[in-house]
C-alpha cells in the first residue's frame, strides 16, 4: 500500500506509524527537518531509531570532549526545548505526530546519557543497548506517557524517560562492581 505525503513522497507504508517516509530532498531542504531526522539518519531503515542513536553518539564522540560540563547541560537543555518545538512542527508537516524517522528525540536523549556515564567504550555500549530496550518496549509509565502526550512535547519526553531508566540501571550496574 502506498500513500502520497506532504513532503511529496509515494512510497510503502510503514506498519508501525502506518505512514509514509519523505523524499531525503524534502529532509535536506530544510535545516530544522535535517536536525529532525539527525542528519538524514532517520531515513535510514529498518531501525530508524537505532541509526539515530547511533549518529548521536557519533556526534557525541566528535564534540563533547572539550566541551564544559556546564555548557552540556545548557545545550542539552536547548536541544529538549527546541526539539519540542521543531519535532512538533516537522510531525505537522508529515501529517504525522510522531513519525519514527524524527530521531532528535533519540539523539538528545541519549547525549544525555553519555553525559552522565562513564566515558569508556564499556559503558557506553551497555548504555546503548539498554536505551534502545527501554525505549522499543517503552516499560511503565513510558507507554501511557507516549500515548497521552502529544506533538513535539510527546516526542521528546518518552525518550528522556527511556534515558532515565537506562540511567537508573546503569547506576546499579555500577554501584555493584560491573566491569565498565
Amino acid at each position: 500500500m502506498t500513500q502520497q505525503t506532504p513532503a511529496g513522497s509515494s512510497v510503502p507504508v510503514s506498519s508501525r506509524h502506518r505512514t509514509t517516509w519523505p523524499k531525503a530532498s524534502w529532509v535536506f531542504a530544510d535545516g530544522g527537518r535535517l536536525l529532525m531526522f539527525g542528519l538524514g539518519s532517520g531515513l535510514l531503515r529498518p531501525g530508524s531509531g537505532t541509526w539515530g542513536t547511533l549518529m548521536g553518539w557519533m556526534l557525541w564522540e566528535a564534540a563533547a570532549s572539550s566541551v564544559s560540563d556546564r555548557d552540556i547541560a545548557l545545550f542539552l537543555a536547548f536541544a529538549f526545548v527546541y526539539g519540542c518545538w521543531a519535532a512538533g512542527r516537522v510531525g505537522r508537516q508529515l501529517g504525522v505526530e510522531d513519525h519514527v524517522g524524527i530521531v532528535w528525540d533519540e539523539m538528545v536523549a541519549f547525549w544525555l546519557i553519555l553525559w552522565l556515564v562513564p566515558d569508556t567504550l564499556a559503558a557506553q555500549a551497555v548504555a546503548f543497548v539498554l536505551f534502545r530496550l527501554f525505549d522499543v518496549t517503552k516499560p511503565p509509565p513510558i507507554r501511557q506517557v507516549d500515548a497521552r502526550l502529544k506533538s513535539g512535547t510527546g516526542v521528546m519526553v518518552d525518550d528522556i524517560l527511556a534515558a532515565g531508566y537506562t540511567l537508573l540501571v546503569m547506576a546499579v550496574l555500577i554501584r555493584l562492581g560491573a566491569p565498565l
